[in-house]
């Protein structure tokens, strides 16, 4: 039982991180160049860095590597910590981008989008490296064409990781471990909010998290109020990178660690007496369980991030850019 498990959940969640940081570092090729420019120039106010922060993360699939590059640069002295203030806010929208196309249940896409990826990538190779043509000289934009299809290529791989992940929902579903931990959930949504943190941190992953909660509450082996609550435990638990990163780094790098940390578990718990409302809301909006979950991250993200944003223009954090460019 338990082989029939693992075997199948670890290699599609194998796959599903493969799809991730393939599609991760094309897309950083493609804006990693200019990424470092962008940020340094349009984060003057804390509205500004939060378009910012939501474009990027969005662009690059990815709210880990943006708030670990801000961490970088305030390290380095590029930015200063105020200045990330509002790149942090932007993350938590962006990375919603990811939850919601998962959320379109579009799995049948991945054989087709892994199919045209590779024969894209496979012509330019050939064009490219292997000279087929010796005579032809390639423009510049097929190098972007490349790219592209490595990260088409990525997100398909993403999708079928989690469907094989998804398949074994079922067998989990009758497992006495999967009974346990509903019975306890039951008995308190702090148990389900615990859970989505533990898992987050352990596998630095919220998006398999959140496809995972997708796929149990599809098959009803999972209330979406538990859904939504191992949601909410995800944004805590992917700050644990960050956090991470921030280890041995300036006092100000370590600041944008914190202040993610505290953006995401003081949103949590926010929201925890109102999983309730925002299960319905995010039901009313929805046309299937697994878009419930999206929108309930959507909806929670951007709640957080707007509610915060004010906090952002205090004078306080206005001194301390002063006093840090000086």
């Amino acid at each position: 039982m338990i082989h029939d498990l693992m075997v199948p959940m670890l290699l599609g969640f194998a796959v599903f991180m493969c799809g991730m940081k393939l599609m991760e570092l094309a897309l950083h090729r493609l804006a990693g160049p200019y990424l470092s420019q962008v940020l340094q120039r349009s984060t003057k106010t804390p509205l500004h860095g939060l378009a910012v922060g939501t474009v990027t993360t969005a662009f690059l699939q990815s709210s880990t590597a943006v708030t670990i590059i801000s961490i970088g640069m305030v390290n380095a002295g590029l930015l200063t910590f105020p200045r990330t203030l509002g790149i942090i806010l932007g993350t938590n929208v962006g990375t919603t981008v990811t939850t919601e196309l998962i959320g379109l249940n579009i799995h049948g896409l991945a054989k087709p989008l892994l199919i045209a990826s590779i024969g894209v990538w496979l012509i330019t190779a050939l064009l490219g490296e292997a000279r087929l043509i010796p005579r032809l000289t390639l423009p510049p934009w097929m190098e972007i064409v490349r790219s592209v299809s490595v990260a088409v290529c990525g997100f398909g791989l993403l999708l079928f990781g989690l469907t094989m992940m998804q398949s074994i929902g079922p067998a989990v579903q009758q497992s006495e471990m999967f009974t346990w931990f509903i019975d306890k959930a039951g008995t308190g949504i702090w148990w389900g909010l615990a859970a989505g943190a533990i898992l987050t941190a352990a596998i630095h992953s919220s998006a398999a998290v959140i496809g995972l909660v997708m796929g149990f509450v599809s098959i009803g082996a999972m209330t979406p109020e538990l859904g939504v609550a191992l949601v909410l435990g995800s944004n805590i638990g992917t700050c644990v990178t960050a956090l991470l990163a921030s280890i041995g780094g300036s006092r100000a790098g370590r600041y944008v660690a914190y202040s993610h940390t505290l953006l995401n578990l003081i949103g949590a718990l926010l929201f925890v007496p109102l999983i309730g409302e925002l299960t319905a809301v995010s039901g009313w909006l929805s046309h299937s369980p697994a878009s419930q979950i999206a929108h309930a991250q959507t909806i929670f993200n951007i709640a957080c991030s707007v509610l915060a944003l004010p906090i952002c223009y205090l004078s306080f954090f206005r001194r301390l850019d002063t006093v840090e460019l000086s």
